[in-house]
C-alpha cells in the first residue's frame, strides 16, 4: 500500500517541527505502523551554508525537500513531512516575488492525504537564520490558504499549544487511517468514538482557526472553502 502522507505547512515560528516529530511518536505508538517524519530542507541549508538562500537556490531546495520525502514513502507506512516544497515556493512568492515553484508544490500536495496548516496563536521566537520576524507570519499564511485554496486543496488546521497541538492533530489524521491495516486500534477507536459524538451540524466561521470545525468543513465536498 502506498504510503500516507501528512503534510505540516505553516508561518514561521508555529511548532511544525515539534508538531511533526510528536505526531510522528503518538502515531507509531498508537497504530504500531511504520511511521518517520522528513525534517525541513531548508534549515539543514541554512545551517550548512551559514545564510538564506538565493532566489535561483530555492528551485533546488524545494527539489530536495519532495525527493526526501518520496524516498521515505518507499520504506514507511506513514510519512509526516516537515514541511513541503509549498514552504519554498510560498517564500519565493513572498520574498522573490516568484510564483514560478508553486505549480510543482500544489501538485505534490494533491498526493498527501492531509495538509495541515498550524496556527499563528504559538508567540514568536528567534531560531537561528530562517527567522525574518513575527511581522511575516500573517501575510506568509495569507499566501498558503491562497496556494491552497486556488489549486482545490483543503487543509486542518491546527491549533492549542503542547498536547492540545498534537490531539487537534490527531484527530485530524483519523478518518484517513480508515483504510489501513494496523497491529494496534487503540488510536483509530478511540477517536472514531469521540467523533461519532461531534453533532453533525455545525458551521465555518470567517478566519476560523478551530481545527475540528475547518477539518469539518473539508469533509463535506460542496462546502465552500472560499469562507475562510
Amino acid at each position: 500500500m502506498t504510503a500516507l502522507l501528512i503534510a505540516i505547512v505553516g508561518a514561521e515560528s508555529t511548532g511544525k517541527s515539534a508538531l511533526a516529530q510528536d505526531l510522528t511518536l503518538r502515531l507509531t505508538e498508537a497504530t504500531g505502523l511504520r511511521c518517520t517524519w522528513v525534517p525541513e530542507v531548508l534549515r539543514a541549508w541554512c545551517e550548512a551554508a551559514g545564510r538564506t538562500p538565493s532566489a535561483a537556490e530555492q528551485s533546488a531546495i524545494a527539489a530536495t525537500q519532495t525527493a526526501q520525502i518520496d524516498a521515505a514513502a518507499t520504506l514507511h507506512d506513514i510519512v509526516i513531512c516537515d514541511t513541503t516544497a509549498l514552504m519554498t515556493a510560498v517564500y519565493s512568492q513572498y520574498l522573490f516575488n516568484d510564483s514560478s515553484l508553486l505549480a510543482d508544490a500544489q501538485a505534490f500536495h494533491r498526493r498527501c492525504a492531509l495538509t495541515l496548516l498550524t496556527a499563528l496563536d504559538l508567540p514568536w521566537m528567534a531560531d537561528g537564520l530562517q527567522r525574518d520576524g513575527p511581522q511575516v507570519r500573517g501575510p506568509v499564511d495569507a499566501l498558503i490558504r491562497a496556494a491552497l485554496l486556488n489549486a482545490g486543496l483543503g487543509w486542518a488546521v491546527v491549533a492549542g499549544s503542547g498536547p492540545a497541538r498534537t490531539e487537534a492533530a490527531l484527530n485530524a489524521a483519523t478518518p484517513f487511517l480508515k483504510a489501513r491495516s494496523m497491529p494496534k486500534r487503540g488510536l483509530f477507536t478511540r477517536l472514531s468514538d469521540r467523533q461519532e459524538a461531534l453533532p453533525e451540524w455545525r458551521w465555518t466561521c470567517d478566519n476560523c482557526d478551530v481545527p475540528e470545525c475547518e477539518h469539518l468543513a473539508l469533509q463535506r465536498p460542496s462546502a465552500s472553502l472560499s469562507q475562510r
